[in-house]
């Protein structure tokens, strides 16, 4: 059976976890990282020399990098449907998974970690609102891309959903004041209505 670590409230560990929930692949999830610890153990970093999560084995084969992850899971148990077949398709979905990597979750972090990680009188108020300011332009560039597009790589779900989905959850569930962004809150409630992003990524932030 497919072993996951990492705790179910990190962005990058709920990639994998929405992942095999749309696909019905069972796994073993073991806690890791944050308040369990466990990734600076000689164990761990056997598997992972970075000490992050996650870190997947699959029938002795290990990998870590949450996007590899996705990719090699929809690869092998979801072609034609998470993993699309058409090259075009494929391209387009890595393209917005690298780009919540890159972009994205860069300019989110900040924000979310310092309202839901920060003790109040910590926070450093004008990076906040940078924060904040900085992932409301880059997110319009999807809302944008959405126009014309049900999902991120056309008209059904796909891995290049996946990571921006993770991300995007944060947004709209801090208290912030957000900008209207109609195609992005469109695919949003799209997601939120599918039972494994509910399961798995839905969850309080912590």
């Amino acid at each position: 059976m497919l072993k996951i670590w990492g705790r179910n409230n990190s962005v990058n560990v709920q990639k994998v976890l929405w992942a095999c929930a749309e696909m019905d692949l069972p796994y073993e999830r073991i806690d890791a990282g944050g308040e369990f610890g466990e990734v600076n153990t000689q164990q761990y970093r056997a598997l992972n020399p970075n000490g992050l999560v996650p870190t997947v084995e699959d029938n002795g084969f290990v990998l870590w990098e949450s996007n590899a992850i996705v990719r090699y899971l929809s690869a092998k148990h979801s072609a034609g449907r998470l993993w699309p077949e058409n090259l075009n398709v494929r391209a387009e979905a890595d393209k917005w998974m690298d780009w919540h990597n890159s972009t994205v979750w860069p300019a989110l972090r900040p924000l979310f970690w310092g309202l839901i990680r920060t003790p109040m009188d910590q926070r450093d108020e004008k990076m906040l609102e940078a924060s904040r300011a900085g992932t409301a332009e880059i997110l319009s560039y999807l809302d944008d891309h959405l126009k014309n597009h049900a999902y991120v790589a056309g008209d059904s779900l796909t891995m290049g959903d996946i990571p921006v989905g993770c991300g995007v959850w944060r947004w709209f569930a801090l208290k912030i004041e957000r900008p209207a962004l109609p195609n992005l809150q469109r695919w949003f409630d799209l997601l939120r209505q599918r039972p494994a992003y509910q399961r798995t990524v839905m969850l309080p932030l912590t």
